[in-house]
């Protein structure tokens, strides 16, 4: 119900009514900033102000007083809130909308002095925004929620700018990779957890996006309750068997999402399961150093998925994205999704006329869910209307009678464009060409659509001509050229003179308001025109709305067949972007099968490739990998630039890219599923948990030893370098016997540690390698070639020395290698330490050689003479000058 209620603020006589409805509304809403219309603006007071005038950076005013303080203000136009909302949301801010729930007249109604009701319609969180100017087009934001039952967790997300809505189970150590893989919005918890030891980490690391919930909201009878009261249905069998955790988390966010959007819910799906193992378990770590939709520094320019996004659509962009954080471990729905590709792959033509198509579809999901949230224009209507316009060409352009069964994507994603004549027929018919944003603006529904409402605009407009007939009947009667009749919010319509002509104004014209430099009058006669024009305008505007909503509620009934033409047009759209890419990079279909083969011919790293490419700095040199039960583990050595890391990324991305369904940069590759995937490449701190960079790589080592399984493909480099020399390369030995003996996986362990070579002959499944270097006149030049083997060497110096480390660090380097190197280590070991405290002499030596090789002021002045120049007496005068330099008189 609206706030009309009187609070305990209102027995202050000093709080205004105004304030008074303010601080009761605010009083319900503790947690979030209070955005509280007032006419074209929405207005914050008290600390809201404070903080909203602090983040967005605007005017902090005062209005009134309370208690005896100023009460501070700020406020923002409701016809940009929306830029201003997206600002406060990405601060941490949470926003509660009070809008006006009747008119200033209906108010009077309630006595003369009674303030308008005002009433929260919805809260603005980071998990739960649908406008398009507050959301990235190419990417889901999902709105997550946890719950646990014994030992058993589940989350429940969902889109709501889509519909998406899914669940899954987790444990415990799989809960940070899940969340990981969708990249939440927000997180929304039982509170309990806040102050849960078992759930520090998950707390820790994704704080920035919980919303802690009471608990009592995570019940999975009132869950089901829930979810059948939502879906029209009397049991859930027909979704899915959920588990307990599944049913509570889906039913707390259902709660949460009717909560903030007060009563209102977009057109969701119903929930759909996804099996943990359905898809390739990658925790956050991973996908970090793997860079797969975001770089290091947050950026999406330099990721996997730029580099690899052909799609059209904002809906086929958000799909991919969706299939890069979630690689497929199904071999039958990795080849469903491979047989799409390689189907537009053969066809050139069909897939530059499909992707022709794709580029005229808007972005129906998100357009019917502003719609059935009530956010929805005239626009979202067209949206709609012109994208399933398209569903009959894409059909057409399919031709599925001519594809064999094997391509049963094409098949279903034909089918679910569906047949949509009839509605868009009728939407072609009732709107306008040139389209409003919001129905309130009017004039959207087109001529000749309905004959009352054609009546009203026909009467609405001719009585404008009124005005200007009248404007020009009046000017003649009172010989005033220059009388003009004018419109405001207070005065409706008038007549405008100078004051020079108010002895013109004869005793028809009456009187209004004087101004300095106009004088203002009226007629019965423009009175009554007035009236005519504004109830002819009203009757319009009315009928509009309710056609609006005629229009709506045809749509919404629809949602369900319209979501389903959305999703087929996406998945389209990523199968033909495939195959764009492939053809144009010389990509191939790589094999997937249930071994445990990993065998890539001429693999390529895909971003490193791109960047080679658009900056002309020459081709990618392409690497083999193979791993197989006899050779599952590789120990990989060579000098730092040589290009150890992007070998080991590349193997990763290419497993990722062949389980989406893409075609893979690679001349071959055969690939025995991989359903977990580990990468420790790359250091970093985390100092806000109290992390060491060592202490960081040290818990995702222990992360990946403790998880990974045998159909696991693990990519780790130079664990144990950031401590001591022997401890180092303690925990580095222990990990490879680790990795070879107990997990038994596929890996490549990159090294600088070359005493663990020796291992290749203790342990059966490893094999060494190494990237191959040539060292000429000095220098080294880095080949970028794998081969078998292990490196002799790292070559550190070399590349210090390229980085520009000053000659007398290089020099000292050298001679603390040449030390290492000797036979007798023990004595090598005291020599240097004997030797260290000698640094600075060698620095001095040094700069006495440089001091040496630098030419002498004798020989700095003969070579000044030009001996042509000089005359027999400049020559003797110059000798002196020479003898004096060595001392002789």
């Amino acid at each position: 119900m609206p706030t009309v209620v009187k609070t305990k603020s209102q027995q202050n006589k000093s709080v205004t009514p105004m304030m008074a409805q303010f601080l009761a509304i605010k009083e319900q809403h503790q947690d979030s900033l209070l955005f509280y219309r007032m006419g074209d603006f929405y207005e914050l007071f008290f600390d809201d102000a404070v903080k909203a005038a602090a983040a967005l950076d605007i005017a902090l005013t005062k209005r009134g007083k309370h208690e005896g303080e100023d009460i501070p203000m700020c406020g923002v136009p409701v016809h940009s809130a929306e830029g201003y909302l997206l600002r406060l949301i990405r601060r941490g801010f949470r926003v509660a909308v009070a809008e006006q729930t009747e008119s200033p007249a209906e108010a009077k109604k309630r006595g003369s002095k009674s303030v308008v009701a005002r009433d929260v319609v919805r809260l603005v969180t980071p998990g739960t925004i649908t406008e398009d100017s507050l959301l990235d087009a190419r990417s889901h934001n999902f709105l997550v929620a946890i719950s646990r039952g014994g030992q058993n967790y589940a989350l429940a997300w969902a889109d709501m700018s889509t519909g998406e809505f899914m669940c899954s189970t987790a444990t415990q150590d799989s809960l940070g990779a899940q969340l990981s893989r969708l990249n939440p919005g927000e997180v929304i918890i039982p509170d309990r957890w806040m102050d849960d030891p078992a759930m520090e980490n998950l707390v820790d690391e994704w704080d920035s996006v919980l919303t802690p919930l009471p608990s009592a909201r995570f019940d999975s009878q009132n869950g089901e309750k829930r979810l059948k009261t939502l879906f029209e249905v009397s049991a859930l069998d027909a979704f899915g068997q959920f588990s307990r955790p599944e049913l509570a988390a889906a039913g707390a966010l259902v709660d949460y999402v009717e909560l903030t959007q007060k009563g209102k819910f977009p057109h969701i799906k119903p929930p759909l399961q996804q099996a943990a193992d359905d898809v390739m378990s990658i925790d956050g770590a991973t996908r970090r150093n793997l860079e797969l939709t975001r770089t290091m520094s947050g950026d999406r320019q330099g990721s996997l998925l730029a580099t690899i996004d052909r799609t059209i659509t904002g809906a086929g962009a958000r799909k991919l994205g969706a299939d890069i954080s979630s690689p497929l471990t199904g071999v039958e729905a990795i080849h469903h999704r491979l047989n799409m590709t390689d189907y537009f792959h053969q066809d050139d033509r069909r897939r530059e006329a499909l992707r022709d198509i794709l580029r005229r579809c808007p972005d129906m999901e998100r357009a019917l869910n502003r719609l059935a949230l009530g956010r929805g224009g005239p626009r979202d209507m067209a949206a709609i209307r012109d994208g399933l316009s398209e569903t009959a060409n894409l059909r057409a352009t399919l031709d599925t009678a001519n594809i064999s069964d094997d391509v049963s994507g094409i098949h279903e994603a034909a089918e679910h464009l569906g047949l949509h004549a009839e509605l868009v027929d009728e939407l072609t018919r009732a709107l306008a060409g040139d389209l409003p944003l919001l129905p309130r603006d009017g004039g959207f529904i087109a001529t000749g659509y309905r004959p009352d409402l054609d009546e009203m605009k026909t009467l609405r407009d001719e009585s404008r001509r009124h005005i200007a007939n009248l404007q020009a009947k009046y000017s003649e009667l009172a010989n005033v050229p220059s009388l003009k009749i004018k419109h405001n919010n207070v005065l409706g319509y008038f007549i405008e003179v100078t004051p020079r002509f108010a002895d013109n104004m004869g005793e028809d014209f009456i009187h209004r308001q004087t101004m300095a430099n106009a004088i203002r009058y009226s007629t019965v006669e423009l009175g009554e025109l007035e009236d005519k024009i504004s109830r002819a305008a009203d009757r319009a505007l009315a009928l509009e709305q309710e056609l609006f909503t005629e229009l709506q509620e045809m749509i919404l009934g629809r949602g369900t067949a319209i979501l389903e033409a959305a999703e087929a047009m996406a998945t389209l759209d990523v199968a033909a972007s495939h195959a764009d890419l492939a053809k144009d990079l010389n990509y191939t279909r790589p094999v997937v099968d249930d071994s445990l083969e990993f065998e890539i011919k001429g693999g390529r790293h895909p971003v490193v490739e791109a960047a080679l490419k658009s900056n002309a700095d020459g081709a990618f040199v392409a690497n083999d990998c193979v791993l197989n039960s006899e050779n599952r583990l590789w120990l990989l050595t060579g000098p730092n630039m040589a290009g150890k890391s992007t070998f080991l990324r590349q193997n990763a991305l290419i497993t990722i890219l062949a389980q989406i369904g893409s075609y893979v940069p690679a001349e071959h590759a055969h690939i025995g599923v991989v359903d977990q995937l580990f990468s420790r490449v790359g250091a970093a701190d985390d100092l806000a948990r109290g992390r060491s960079t060592f202490m960081v790589e040290m818990v995702e080592t222990a992360t990946i030893l403790n998880q990974a399984g045998a159909r696991a493909l693990v990519i780790l480099d130079e664990i144990g370098r950031g401590t001591a020399t022997f401890d180092g390369l303690s925990i580095a030995w222990a990990t490879v016997e680790h990795l070879h003996d107990i997990n038994s996986c596929r890996g490549l362990f990159a090294t600088h540690y070359h005493e663990l070579t020796a291992l290749s002959g203790k342990l059966g499944g490893l094999s060494n390698h190494s990237l191959k270097v040539r060292e000429w006149k000095g220098d080294v030049i880095f080949l970028h070639e794998v081969g078998p083997g292990s490196a002799d060497r790292s070559y550190g110096i070399q590349v210090a020395k390229l980085a520009g480390l000053p000659k007398a660090v290089v020099t000292r380097a050298e001679d603390v290698l040449h030390h290492l190197e000797e036979k007798d280590q023990k004595n090598a070991k005291a020599k240097l330490v004997d030797d260290l405290p000698l640094f600075a002499t060698v620095v001095e030596e040094t700069a006495r050689e440089e001091a040496v090789a630098a030419p002498s002021e004798m020989e700095v002045r003969i070579s000044e003479i030009n001996v042509d120049d000089l005359t027999p007496r400049e020559a003797h005068a110059l000798l002196y000058d020479l003898k004096g330099m060595l001392g002789e008189d």
